[in-house]
């Protein structure tokens, strides 16, 4: 075996923390190796807890939205807390898989930002954004189990001021955890559906025990995929310990260890779907077929057709399709991560200090058998990787007190991560149907990159928020500053990355809103926002005279966003209507000269600003006892305000942004009647384009899910016992779920680029729940 080239810093504390957890993961997944890292984590604010969706926010000077733990428990367990944000206005999320936590097709967009522009945070410890390429965080599905979820806070604009992200344009989503049980108790889930769905979920509480309380929780996960060969498996435990005392005071520990191996869906076109069907996956068992498209290009240097030796099962793609990339032998994605915190909360006696410390460490692997690199003379195949490391840490805190009717917040943030990212090529001696990581039991042949990031970020702020006309009106106004520095080392020759240094930083990051409160029932509210991103490693991604002649000429993205509001809640309604206007400034985008699966160096460039406005409507209705029914509308005009220059005009200027529906709508009624509680909903996604110029694009479509619970309440030994059922996909429709998985193109009018993914079919779960 090679020698490790992770980053391998260590804490006594985390590795303390986190022991047991790897124990229980490694014990039920003895197949697998165990992870490499152990770390930490934080909790910045008490877990807040609501019975269901709220959308007055009374009192908020910004669109605010909550789901509570009972709206994640309607979904199909295991279900990701991104995916139930999906009935919000303004939200829109994808994914290929029935939960939302196959992580290569996982998106989230909002008010025309997508998911690398958003900031995610859980119990105050951040998540970067959550991307698949492992850079400055984690999927919340592998941060922490569904079930211990106990709400999740949706605030577009940029957020509350003191979130932790260096990533926050459009919004922010924050998790928060439960709080462990007062009384001592097990719970189990378990479910079991369509193709070969297993899912086992176990929680202990201790009790409270003098203000102490704690539980432990495994799930362990594993399912068939809906087309094509493979499965997808997850092993996850959490921790949360809480002490509490006094008026106020409360420690608290999270801990959670997660292991993930995925077999990929294959990426589509528009052309491959329309000649090849919506179950065109990896051609994996298929050997010989692999084998044959790669001897056929390394023989011709072409990609060819039929007459050239592809095989005849591909004849229906378009005779200029490149029919080497219609499919893959196999592809997939290996994930382990460990996260682990200390926060506290503490009453000063007129003032509240919050202080929370976390590490995060993760590593990785991202699986694609290539056919452009032959193992030998004979394996014309060989198995490229993306290998990740990642270990993070850095700690929250913030001040809160009040004089007179100021209620005065100051705090800040500072985190250090260290991330390794390289690509290497590993012999295959022939056929192979087991998933494992190759960096760990072989050595590369060959190495494409090898790029080491150390990534420093601090942030400090202040906010005054001020009540007046006996708590009627509410104003608050504050600033942040911000600064974000990315080092990057090449450790191997390349010509595809750069090494070197960039800052993004800004001294002054103003926030502000307005709440008047009509009446008992009505308000008005406006706010303004301003903040930036930092980089990241794309800056990096180019020859390195492209980057030493780019990086003085770049600045950082930027985005001010405008909000205007009412809201009003009655005695069987609540309802919020909402306008924004929103300016993203300096947008950066990489231009690369050669196709998504080969590696080129790219070019980034400023190619101007994006302009979005929109409205948001949201109703819950409760018109009768035990019945709930909520309705959002949500339109965006978003629009590229700049063309740009890639070997010419690229005319963008006035065309709609990629992959952003104008219109969404979404209904969900709820009701129960003793035992029984069911469940409707439906969501209308629009039109997308998938083209910079807008002459590609997937057509709008709806989609149905349904759920059907009895709750038995207590039985013999149990104090709860009860059995569900979802569908999701109700009709069984066929779409397109994500967009843009492998990048996005200037122009595609005949529909080659290879970058959806088709939306899982109608599947069935039945889950049983029992709690002693």
């Amino acid at each position: 075996m090679h020698a490790r080239r992770f980053p391998t810093r260590r804490t006594g504390l985390a590795l303390a923390l986190l022991f047991a957890l790897h124990g229980a993961a490694v014990a039920a997944s003895a197949d697998e190796t165990a992870p490499a890292v152990a770390p930490a984590a934080a909790d910045k604010a008490k877990t807040r807890t609501l019975d269901q969706v709220s959308v007055v926010a009374q009192g908020a000077t910004r669109q605010v939205q909550h789901i509570s733990s009972q709206d994640i428990q309607a979904a199909a367990p295991g279900t990701s807390g991104l995916k139930v944000l999906d009935e919000l206005p303004g939200v829109q999320f994808q994914s290929a898989d029935p939960w939302g936590s196959y992580e290569w097709s996982t998106q989230i967009t909002l008010h025309g930002f997508d998911q690398s522009r958003l900031g995610f945070t859980l119990d105050g410890i951040p998540l970067g954004n959550m991307s698949y390429g492992v850079t400055n965080g984690l999927q919340v599905t592998r941060a922490i189990t569904s079930e211990n979820l106990s709400q999740v806070e949706l605030a577009q604009g940029a957020g509350a001021l003191g979130t932790a992200s260096n990533t926050n344009l459009g919004g922010t989503v924050r998790f928060y955890s439960a709080d462990p049980d007062a009384r001592a108790g097990v719970r189990i889930s378990q479910v079991l559906g369509s193709d070969s769905t297993r899912r086992t979920f176990v929680r202990a509480d201790s009790g409270r025990h003098g203000g102490f309380s704690m539980y432990v929780s495994f799930a362990h996960a594993d399912t068939d995929k809906w087309k094509g060969y493979g499965d997808q498996k997850s092993n996850q435990a959490n921790l949360k310990a809480l002490y509490q005392w006094g008026d106020g005071n409360q420690v608290s520990l999270f801990a959670d260890s997660s292991k993930r191996k995925e077999y990929d869906y294959m990426d589509l076109s528009l052309a491959s779907q329309k000649a090849l069907g919506w179950h065109w996956d990896y051609l994996q068992p298929d050997w010989n077929t692999a084998a044959q498209m790669a001897r056929a290009y390394q023989g011709s240097g072409q990609y060819g057709g039929v007459a050239n030796g592809y095989p005849a099962s591909l004849a229906r793609l378009p005779a200029d399709y490149d029919l080497l990339d219609a499919s893959y032998y196999a592809g997939g994605g290996i994930r382990r991560d460990d996260l682990a915190g200390l926060s506290g909360v503490f009453n000063l006696g007129g003032a509240t200090l919050n202080l929370g410390s976390y590490y995060h460490g993760d590593r990785g692997e991202g699986q694609w058998a290539t056919p452009y690199v032959p193992s030998s003379a004979t394996v014309p195949i060989a198995m490229r990787t993306t290998d990740y490391g990642l270990d993070r840490y850095g700690g929250t805190g913030s001040l809160q007190f009040s004089v007179g009717n100021h209620d005065i917040e100051v705090g800040g943030w500072a985190e250090e991560a260290n991330t390794n990212q390289e690509r290497n090529y590993f012999p295959l001696g022939g056929p192979y149907t087991a998933l494992y990581n190759f960096y760990n039991d072989q050595t590369p042949f060959l190495r494409g990159f090898l790029q080491r990031y150390k990534t420093t970020t601090r942030m400090a702020y202040a906010q005054d928020t001020l009540h007046l006309l006996d708590d009627r009106l509410t104003l608050d106004f504050g600033a942040k500053a911000l600064g974000i520095r990315v080092k990057a080392d090449s450790l191997v020759p390349t010509s595809a990355f750069a090494q070197g240094s960039m800052k993004a930083s800004k001294g002054f990051l103003p926030q502000a809103g307005i709440d008047y409160r009509l009446d008992e029932r009505q308000e008005v509210y406006a706010s303004y926002s301003k903040n930036i991103a930092a980089y990241g490693f794309t800056p990096f991604a180019t020859s390195q005279a492209a980057f030493d002649a780019a990086r003085h000429q770049l600045k950082p993205e930027q985005s001010q966003t405008y909000q205007l509001g009412y809201r009003v809640r009655g005695e069987t309604f609540e309802a919020s209507v909402d306008g924004y206007v929103t300016r993203f400034a300096n947008r950066l985008l990489v231009v690369s000269p050669c196709s998504a699966v080969q590696t080129c160096a790219s070019v980034l460039s400023n190619v101007g600003s994006v302009k979005s406005k929109g409205v948001d409507l949201v109703l819950i209705w409760r018109p009768l006892r035990g019945l709930r029914w909520l309705n959002s509308l949500s339109y965006t005009d978003t629009k590229y305000q700049d063309d740009y220059s890639n070997n010419g005009v690229v005319a963008t200027a006035g065309k709609y942004v990629v992959g952003i529906p104008r219109t969404m709508f979404a209904s969900n009624a709820s009701y129960t009647l003793g035992h029984w509680t069911a469940n409707l909903e439906g969501k209308y996604t629009g039109r997308r384009y998938i083209t910079y110029t807008n002459d590609s694009s997937v057509p709008a479509y709806w989609l149905f899910n349904a759920g059907l619970t009895y709750d038995a309440g207590a039985v013999s030994v149990f104090q709860d016992l009860s059995i569900g059922l979802n569908v999701t996909n109700l009709t069984g429709k066929h779409y397109f779920a994500s967009t843009g998985t492998n990048g996005y193109v200037a122009s595609d009018p005949d529909g080659y680029n290879q970058t959806l993914m088709a939306g899982a079919p109608r599947q069935y779960f039945v889950n049983l729940n029992a709690k002693f």
